[in-house]
This record gives C-alpha cells, sequence and structure tokens, in this order.
C-alpha cells in the first residue's frame, strides 16, 4: 500500500471530529513520557544540562531545573486545559483560531525536543513521543484541516502571528508561575523537616 493509499483510507475511517479530539489524547501521551522521566532526569542530569548554558538562562531557567513530578503535571494540567478548551471551540463552535494557534505550539514543541536532544547529545524526557507521536499528528491534522477546506493558509499565517504575540507572556507568566511553587514547595519542606 502507498503513502498515498494508505492516507486515503486514514481519511475514510477518521472523521474531521475525531481528528480534532485527537490533539488532546496525543497531547497527554506525549506528556505522560515527560511527567514520567522529567524528575528524574533532572535529578541525574539537571546540574549537568544548567552547566552548559549561559548565564542569562540558567537564572531563567533556574526554577525549573528544580521541579518535581508534582508540580510539572500541575503546568501540565494548565496546558491540557486549554488544548480541550480549543478543541471544544474547534469541534462545538467551528471556531479554530485557538485550536491552530495550540497545534502550532504542538508542532514546533517536536523541534525544541528534537533540538534539545541534539545539543545535549542525550535523552531528553518527551524526545520520543514527540517524533513518534505529536509530528506524525500534527502533520496529519494540519492536513485534514486544509484539505477538507476548514482552514486556510491564511488562518495558519494568523496563529502563527498570534503564536508569536502571545507566547512571550505566556512563557513569562509559566516561568513565574513554576518559581512561586518551587519557593512554595521548599518552605513546606522546610517547615515538615522543621516539625
Amino acid at each position: 500500500m502507498s503513502g498515498a493509499d494508505w492516507i486515503a483510507a486514514l481519511n475514510e475511517r477518521v472523521d474531521l471530529v475525531s481528528v480534532l479530539w485527537l490533539f488532546p489524547i496525543v497531547f497527554v501521551f506525549h506528556d505522560f513520557e515527560e511527567i514520567l522521566t522529567v524528575e528524574q532526569w533532572l535529578a541525574h542530569r539537571g546540574e549537568r544540562v544548567l552547566a552548559k548554558m549561559p548565564a542569562f538562562a540558567r537564572r531563567l531557567l533556574a526554577d525549573t531545573f528544580r521541579m518535581n513530578t508534582r508540580l510539572f503535571a500541575q503546568d501540565v494540567l494548565w496546558i491540557y486545559s486549554f488544548i480541550v478548551a480549543a478543541a471544544a471551540a474547534a469541534v462545538f463552535f467551528g471556531v479554530y483560531l485557538p485550536f491552530l494557534v495550540m497545534l502550532a505550539v504542538f508542532f514546533l514543541h517536536v523541534f525544541t525536543h528534537a533540538a534539545q536532544a541534539l545539543l545535549l547529545r542525550m535523552y531528553t524526557p518527551g524526545v520520543a513521543t514527540a517524533g513518534l507521536l505529536v509530528l506524525p499528528y500534527s502533520l496529519y491534522a494540519y492536513y485534514r484541516l486544509l484539505a477538507s477546506g476548514t482552514i486556510s493558509w491564511d488562518e495558519i499565517a494568523l496563529s502563527l502571528i498570534l503564536l508569536v504575540l502571545l507566547l512571550p507572556p505566556a512563557l513569562w507568566l509559566l516561568l513565574q508561575g513554576r518559581r512561586a511553587a518551587v519557593r512554595r514547595s521548599i518552605k513546606r519542606a522546610d517547615r515538615a523537616a522543621g516539625c
């Protein structure tokens, strides 16, 4: 079976609504890999990775490298909530722009995982499912949305513009939230050790 035949068969079996709802499912499987590996990976490799970073990046990401599984999972829950809301807006109301912005982040996230693994020359949490699940899903979702006429290239361009505008403040909020969460966690641990 050729690639075109395989895609045609897939298109017959999977309707567009299913493609949209697959986004939160693929995200969860990708983030399971990260959630299950990040704390141990940071414990074994975090200091070495931080040492390779420029000083500004070390200061910016220091709290990220002190996160435990619970704190990381809380971040994932927030992102997952946005993805579910974006999928629901697309499915129930035909509003695709939030979905396209989140899909663009998801798609580009593949390349951050690949770059991290290549630059560090090691496994990094999430790199396996980024290549095996996120990349194929993202490409297929874009293909289906474009092929069905549901979206246009102009809408993809607009989603990328919005991504460029929204990503810096979103990352700043994420890092501030991580900083606060790590500090609260340290204070709780200190209080528990003092009891």
